[in-house]
Parts: structure tokens; C-alpha cells; sequence
């Protein structure tokens, strides 16, 4: 017989444990698709086109707790991976690539933006690239693929926090060597 106190200090660890492995999880599952079509980048938009194509070159690469690799993404590795695909470093976490980026207003979105979503608590929990048409890609959670998402859904309207922008000199002078 399970004393009561175990049982929920076993239910307690399992939802802990949950929460850590999906680090960007909680989101409402959706068939993943490719049949966007591109989004109009501005001409002078050369690395938010590299980091928008490298954002639709990982379209179906599994989520991986810490993954930044095409073997595996989390939310913050995929932004990582794609700026560094346009000669940009940025920091590893959500918290810390919001923390440095440029802000840019919701309505002057473009495509390469940063759109950060607070699921939980008082900061940034998840990070997704804007590519246009009132869509973005992220890596969702644990079990998931990267995929499309649109900013107008309810789940992700709901959780907003903010958005940020690295590419085009818009912050930093983070150019890593080429």
C-alpha cells in the first residue's frame, strides 16, 4: 500500500521532472507543414534572409532539451544556430538573447525577428523566428519538430512577451569571424 504523503511527493517529482525535459514545451500540438510561402525581406535584409533560410532548412529536425546542432533543437538553440548561420553570435538562452536584443515594437515585425513568450512565471520561457505573414518557426518541445506556428493563434497571443531583433546591425556589433 502507497502512503498518501509518498504518492504525492511521487506525483510532485513527476510533474518537476516533466517540466524540466520540456523545457520549451506546453504547446498545443500541430501537424507540422512547409507550404508557407516565403515572406518579402526588405533589400537590406541580407542576414535576416540567411537566418530565415536557415530557419526553414530545419523545418522537421526533432526537439532536443539543449540542442543546438541539426541533430537537435531547443527553442534558444535554433535562434543560436540560425544567426550563427548569418555570421552572428548570440547568447545561449532565452532569457539572455531577449536581455541583449534590439527591441522592436510587435507591429514593425520583420522577417529574422526574435519573438520571445513568457508560459510561465514573470520571464521569457521561449524564443521563435518571425518569417513574415504573421508567422514564426521554433523548436516547440520535447517530442515535437521544428515547425511553423502563427502569432495570431490564441495559445501564442495569450503568452506574448516580447520581440527583439540581432540581425542587420541592429544590436551589438556581434559579428562572429566569416
Amino acid at each position: 500500500m502507497v502512503r498518501p504523503c509518498t504518492a504525492s511527493l511521487k506525483v510532485a517529482l513527476a510533474a518537476l521532472m516533466a517540466l524540466a525535459v520540456g523545457a520549451c514545451a506546453q504547446f498545443p500540438e500541430r501537424p507540422e507543414t512547409a507550404d508557407t510561402p516565403p515572406a518579402a525581406i526588405p533589400e537590406d535584409g541580407q542576414d535576416a534572409s540567411v537566418i530565415v533560410t536557415a530557419a526553414r532548412n530545419t523545418l522537421g529536425t526533432p526537439y532536443r532539451y539543449g540542442g543546438d546542432d541539426p541533430a537537435g533543437f531547443d527553442c534558444s538553440g535554433l535562434v543560436r544556430y540560425t544567426h550563427a548561420r548569418a555570421g552572428l553570435s548570440v547568447p545561449r538562452t532565452v532569457a539572455r538573447q531577449q536581455a541583449v536584443a534590439t527591441p522592436v515594437d510587435a507591429d514593425a515585425l520583420r522577417p529574422g525577428d526574435l519573438v520571445f513568450f513568457r508560459l510561465s512565471g514573470w520571464k521569457p520561457s521561449h524564443v521563435g523566428i518571425y518569417v513574415g505573414q504573421g508567422r514564426f518557426i521554433h523548436a516547440p518541445s520535447s517530442g515535437g519538430q521544428v515547425r511553423y506556428d502563427h502569432l495570431q493563434e490564441r495559445f501564442w497571443t495569450r503568452h506574448f512577451d516580447s520581440a527583439g531583433r540581432f540581425h542587420d546591425g541592429a544590436c551589438c556589433d556581434q559579428r562572429a569571424a566569416r
